[in-house]
């Protein structure tokens, strides 16, 4: 395939990612508002938001398996339009429980898109860090631009013609998938589906060490993404006493700055080590959060935010070293089947989060996720000293 055709592939899929997870992290810019319409608490939503994510998770195996059997475009298809479905259904709920339900639906719909996505772009790149962040930094400018133009919906119009705005572009990015996404012969089309649930095999990817010590880094990380995608607006509106529609802003000024670093990372990933672009990502990140709990006044809020964007860089170096540990045959549906494993684990972020807001404050909240993050480093310092090779 010629450079101009991968370049093209590479857009789109982006764009897909772009489309499903500006849609999940809309919600959290949305959270002050539903709080008050639907008259809950942090912890409520919180389980919404974990629900969401959990079956966003147990998806990532399936889509892997179902990617090696039928090639990865027509499920990365179907994932951006089930997103897109679930979008819709969220501003349509009438109550709570509604929403939590089409939360689900949103979560089931994105769950299929990202395995398959990594999957072919990993198929068409030798440099894997480099399209791989570019993929997670589509995501990461659709935190950017999802939040702070559906605050300003929100607060305008109300929140769920803010959501409704978000399910249309899915639009777009699906059209961009059926027209520059290449239909790659399947990587195991003789895939026998009940083989792939064997348990054995299962456990023999999972035993792998430097797969278990990669998936442990990821649960770390990702549980601080849901913790800060989850609920950064309300913290910031609780804990700062900023307007919702400015938090919501702050919100996405943290994914437009990530947006800029993910690229920059994943190149340093390429170019030094794996560990060494999360290590300073991970770092960034306990020093942006400190920074918003701790630091007062605007300096406080434009720093922390500032430091936390640019630390939440990690997923494309986390993504390049589960693929490089995997061969061209399994990478679909081992790598699915890690996502699976560690997502499930990390989106307990969001209803952990919650709760001890509800129970002991935000200090408290972040503050375990600062502890996390420092746990994840000293794993990576581990690895390093000790000469493991994980």
């Amino acid at each position: 395939m010629s450079g101009g055709r991968r370049r093209l592939a590479l857009a789109a899929v982006s764009a897909g990612n772009f489309s499903q997870l500006g849609a999940r992290v809309l919600l959290g810019a949305v959270v002050p508002f539903v709080l008050v319409d639907f008259g809950t608490t942090e912890a409520t939503v919180g389980l919404a938001l974990t629900g969401m994510w959990a079956t966003y998770a147990l998806l990532q195996f399936p889509s892997g398996v179902l990617a090696d059997r039928l090639g990865e475009r027509p499920v990365v298809l179907a994932g951006i339009v089930g997103a897109g479905v679930g979008t819709a259904l969220v501003a349509l709920s009438s109550s709570m429980f509604a929403f939590g339900a089409a939360t689900l639906v949103l979560g089931a719909g994105a769950g299929l898109f990202f395995s398959p996505g990594t999957s072919l772009l990993s198929r068409l790149y030798d440099e894997r860090g480099g399209a791989l962040s570019v993929l997670t930094g589509a995501g990461a400018v659709a935190g950017a631009a999802f939040p702070g133009i559906g605050g300003v919906l929100a607060d305008r119009y109300g929140w769920e013609v803010a959501v409704g705005a978000g399910a249309g572009v899915a639009v777009p990015a699906a059209v961009a998938t059926l027209l520059f996404v290449p239909s790659l012969a399947p990587a195991n089309p003789d895939r026998d589906l009940r083989a792939a649930v064997d348990p054995g095999r299962i456990a023999d990817v999972l035993a792998r060490p430097p797969l278990a010590y990669t998936t442990a880094i990821a649960v770390l990380c990702g549980f601080t993404f849901q913790a800060v995608s989850s609920f950064l607006p309300t913290f910031l509106v609780a804990h700062r006493d900023l307007a919702p529609s400015t938090a919501a802003t702050a919100f996405g000024a943290v994914f437009a700055i990530s947006a800029v670093a993910q690229p920059v990372n994943g190149r340093v990933s390429d170019a030094l080590s794996r560990d060494a672009a999360v290590a300073i990502s991970v770092t960034l990140a306990s020093a942006g959060i400190a920074t918003l709990v701790l630091a007062p006044g605007v300096v406080g809020t434009v720093a922390g935010v500032a430091v936390l964007g640019a630390g939440i860089s990690w997923p494309g170096p986390i993504q390049a070293r589960f693929m490089d540990r995997l061969t061209d045959a399994e990478r679909g549906y081992a790598f699915g089947l890690l996502r699976t494993v560690y997502m499930l684990l990390a989106a307990s972020g969001s209803v952990v989060t919650g709760a001890v807001a509800s129970a002991a404050g935000w200090p408290a909240a972040y503050g375990l996720v600062v502890a996390l993050l420092a746990t994840c480093l000293a794993l990576l310092g581990a690895n390093r000293a000790l000469g493991l090779d994980l």
